[in-house]
C-alpha cells in the first residue's frame, strides 16, 4: 500500500476558509479504495487540538520556528491525522491566516514554514509509532517549502506532489527572512524560490516537485498564461509537462438531495417545490414570482465577479426573478447589495455564512449564479448540479469543467445542465440571465436540465483514481 502524507493549512471539517479543506478532508477517504493510506499533517489549531481524539506524541521538536513543537497523532471526523502542536505559532484566535482584526499574522511565512518542516522530517526520519510515507502531497504555498527542506535534509527516495489550489497566494517573504526561515541562501535564485526580488514558497513548491496538480483542467491551461499565472506563468510553462488538471469532486453523501437532513429531502426536481417555498419565506421574498429564484453562496470579492452581479441584477428582475444571497466580504460589495435588497422586494441577503442555510438554499434555488473573474475549481456549481439548481457561470477554470452551457447543439442532444457565459462582464452575464429566464419559462426544457444536472457525476471517485496514478507513477513497484 502506498503511503502518502498530506500536508495542509486547513482540512474540512475541522477548519475551513476555502475549497483546500474540502479537499484535504475528501482526499483520504477516497483514496482507500485504490490502495492509498493517506495520513494529514495539519497545524494545532485550538479546535483542532480540541476536537483530537485518542492523541498521543510521535514526534517531538525543541526548537521550531521560536518554541517547542510536536506531532500528535489521532483522529477526528473520521480523519488520520497528525497535528503539528506548537502553540507559538498555532494556537491563536482569528483564522489561519487573520489576525481578529483581519490581517495577516505578521509570522505566517515562519508559522507555515514550520509545517513544510515537519513534514521533510517526517519523511526523512519517520514517526515514532513507525509510520514513513512515500509521498508528500503538499496543498497551496503553506506547503510550498517541503522541497527546499528535502533538499537541505536529503531528499531520498521521497516523492513530492504539489496542489494549486489557487495561484493568486503565492506565500511571499522578504529576502532578509532567508535565516529565519532555515533556507539555504545559495539557492536563492530564479531556479528555487526567489520571486521577483523576494522569497516565494509557492514557487519553491512548483519548481522542487516532481508532480504539480491543479485542481481541474482548464484552470492547469490557464495557468501557463499571463493573465491567470499571476506572475509564475512562466514557472508553470517550464513545469507543464508534470503539470496535470485533476478536477475536484464533493461529497455525495453530505450532499444528497434525497438524505439531507437540514432539508425537505427529494430524489428528484419535482421535490424542489416544497424547498423554494420554504426557502422564500425564510428570505421574505414573494412566493408569486414568475421568473427563476437564483441564488449565491459566495465570498464576496472581485475574484467573485459579484460587481459584475450588481450591474446585471436588472436583467434578472426584470424577468420577474429573484436573488437570495448569502456571503461576506468587500464591505463596498456588501453594502451595494444590501441597498439592492432595501429597493427591490425581490432581492434578499444574510451576510455570513451558515452551512445548513447554504443546504437549504441548494434545494430551494432554481439556479446559482457564479460569475467568477477565475475560479480553480469551485464547488457550488457541483452542489448546484447534485441539487438540480442549474448553475449560470463564467467560462474559466473548473466552472468551464463541469458545466455544460444550453448552446443549440447541447439542447438538440438534450445533455444541457445550465448556462456558461464569456467574456467574464456584466453585459454577458445579463444576456445569460436572460436566456436563463427563457428557459425557466419552458417547463418541459427546464425539467429535463433538472434531471441532467443531477445525473453528473460530481463525486470523487475519477479524481481519486487520477491522484492514485500520479503517486504510482512516481513509485514504480511499489505493492499496491
Amino acid at each position: 500500500m502506498i503511503r502518502v502524507l498530506s500536508v495542509a493549512s486547513e482540512c474540512a471539517p475541522l477548519v475551513k476558509t476555502g475549497g483546500l479543506a474540502d479537499v484535504a478532508g475528501a482526499l483520504p477517504g477516497a483514496l482507500l479504495a485504490q490502495g492509498v493510506q493517506m495520513r494529514t499533517l495539519i497545524p494545532g489549531y485550538p479546535e483542532v487540538i480540541e476536537a483530537l481524539d485518542g492523541a498521543g506524541p510521535v514526534a517531538a521538536f525543541e526548537h521550531l520556528f521560536g518554541g517547542h513543537g510536536r506531532v500528535l497523532a489521532g483522529t477526528a471526523a473520521g480523519l488520520d491525522l497528525l497535528v503539528l502542536d506548537a502553540p507559538h505559532l498555532f494556537a491563536r484566535g482569528g483564522n489561519p491566516y487573520l489576525d481578529p482584526d483581519g490581517r495577516d499574522w505578521w509570522d505566517n511565512p515562519e508559522r507555515f514554514a514550520a509545517l513544510s518542516w515537519v513534514a521533510a522530517q517526517i519523511a526523512r526520519q519517520g514517526l515514532a509509532d513507525g509510520w514513513r510515507p512515500h509521498v508528500l502531497h503538499g496543498h497551496d504555498w503553506q506547503a510550498g517549502l517541503i522541497p527546499e527542506y528535502l533538499h537541505n535534509l536529503g531528499r531520498g527516495n521521497t516523492r513530492v506532489v504539489m496542489t494549486v489550489h489557487n495561484i493568486a497566494f503565492t506565500g511571499p517573504a522578504d529576502a532578509s527572512r532567508i535565516p529565519a526561515l532555515w533556507l539555504d541562501p545559495a539557492r536563492y535564485h530564479s531556479g528555487a524560490y526567489e520571486f521577483y526580488g523576494h522569497v516565494s514558497a509557492l514557487k519553491a513548491g512548483l519548481m522542487g516537485a516532481d508532480r504539480i496538480t491543479t485542481v481541474s483542467p482548464a484552470y492547469a491551461r490557464e495557468l501557463m498564461t499571463p493573465e491567470f499565472g499571476m506572475g509564475l506563468d512562466g514557472v508553470i510553462r517550464h513545469r507543464q509537462a508534470d503539470l496535470i488538471g485533476i478536477l475536484n469532486g464533493i461529497d455525495t453523501d453530505v450532499w444528497n438531495p434525497a438524505t439531507d437532513p437540514l432539508i425537505q429531502p427529494y430524489a428528484d426536481a419535482h421535490g424542489k417545490a416544497a424547498n423554494k417555498t420554504l426557502l422564500q419565506r425564510e428570505f421574505g421574498l414573494p412566493q408569486d414570482a414568475p421568473g427563476p429564484l437564483c441564488i449565491v453562496v459566495s465570498r464576496m470579492s472581485h475574484q467573485k465577479g459579484l460587481d459584475l452581479l450588481i450591474q446585471a441584477l436588472p436583467a434578472l428582475l426584470e424577468q420577474g426573478g429573484q436573488l437570495a444571497l448569502l456571503g461576506s466580504g468587500e464591505a463596498s460589495l456588501q453594502d451595494a447589495f444590501r441597498a439592492a435588497a432595501a429597493d427591490h422586494p425581490n432581492v434578499a441577503i444574510r451576510i455570513g455564512y451558515d452551512e445548513a442555510l447554504s443546504h437549504r438554499m441548494m434545494a430551494g434555488g432554481d439556479a446559482i449564479v457564479i460569475p467568477s473573474r477565475f475560479e480553480p475549481c469551485g464547488l457550488t456549481q457541483m452542489y448546484g448540479l447534485r441539487y438540480g439548481t442549474l448553475p449560470v457561470v463564467a467560462l474559466t477554470g473548473g466552472l468551464a469543467d463541469t458545466v455544460i452551457n444550453a448552446s443549440p447543439a447541447a439542447m438538440a442532444r438534450g445533455v444541457a445542465t445550465g448556462i456558461q457565459f464569456s467574456p467574464v462582464g456584466a453585459q454577458p452575464l445579463r444576456n445569460a440571465l436572460g436566456d436563463l429566464a427563457a428557459l425557466y419559462r419552458q417547463p418541459g426544457i427546464w425539467a429535463q436540465m433538472q434531471a441532467n444536472a443531477m445525473a453528473q457525476p460530481v463525486g470523487w471517485d475519477q479524481s481519486a483514481r487520477a491522484y492514485a496514478a500520479i503517486y504510482r507513477d512516481l513509485l514504480p513497484g511499489t505493492p499496491a
